[in-house]
């Protein structure tokens, strides 16, 4: 592998900074405000790879497991998950989105991206070109 010229490693602290701070706004278009961002990441990790045991959750979302147990106990409060049996270890549980949350999930994506929309909308048409294949480019960093 080789080494990242200086010009890259700058670029790639520049972005660091620029996808965290957008991270961050982003994030504050929530729907759901009683929702923490640790919460809101639980329900989008189960809406991307499926049921999952609290332990699974733990290492996907890099808490600990009792942390865990307590967000899942929290969501499932507000009705956006349950637990079922496990089908071959009955000592666990797989934790499952519910409907609403799916319908806040939607919502939540509905308004981030008109979020998003809006600010492109004061971007050029060079940069919209820009951004259109850089998507891609931040797609695969995302999961590498």
């Amino acid at each position: 592998m080789s080494e990242l010229s200086e010009d890259d490693r700058a670029a790639v602290s520049e972005l660091r900074g620029a996808v965290m701070r957008l991270s961050r706004r982003l994030r504050h278009q929530r729907v759901d405000e009683s929702l923490s961002p640790t919460e809101m990441a639980v329900l989008a990790t189960l809406a991307r790879c499926g049921s999952a045991t609290p332990g699974e959750l733990a290492r996907k979302e890099h808490v600990q497991p009792p942390s865990m147990t307590r967000i899942v106990a929290m969501l499932e409060a507000k009705g956006l998950v349950h637990r079922e049996p496990h089908p071959e270890d009955r000592r666990q549980v797989v934790v499952s989105r519910t409907e609403q949350a799916d319908a806040m999930l939607a919502e939540s994506r509905v308004k981030r991206n008109a979020w998003l929309a809006q600010l492109a909308e004061g971007l050029t048409d060079e940069e919209r070109a820009v951004l259109r294949e850089a998507a891609p480019v931040l797609e695969k960093l995302a999961h590498l």
